[in-house]
């Protein structure tokens, strides 16, 4: 994974680069093939993914699995709370 964060978030942390108001993480992600995310949590945000080149796969621990291509876009709220994956 090469990931390239435009403000501080999670291990990433610059001083210049923090308090960008309601928006909290705004990650340019190139995930190689066989790889990505493997399950983790979220809770109380919107999660927005947007597929330039590829495709990612996503299943949820709310039984939801879905493939996301190269232009299209997926949502998924978090709300009370959430745990899922997502691997190129």
């Amino acid at each position: 994974m090469d990931a390239h964060h435009h403000f501080s978030f999670a291990e990433y942390h610059d001083p210049k680069r923090m308090h960008w108001g309601n928006l909290r993480v705004w990650n340019d992600d190139l995930i190689a093939p066989g790889t990505g995310f493997p399950q983790h949590a979220h809770r109380d945000m919107e999660i927005i993914t947007y597929v330039r080149e590829g495709a990612i796969s996503h299943a949820d621990n709310l039984g939801n699995k879905g493939r996301t291509e190269a232009g299209d876009v997926q949502v998924m709220s978090a709300g009370t709370g959430i745990a899922h994956s997502e691997y190129n």
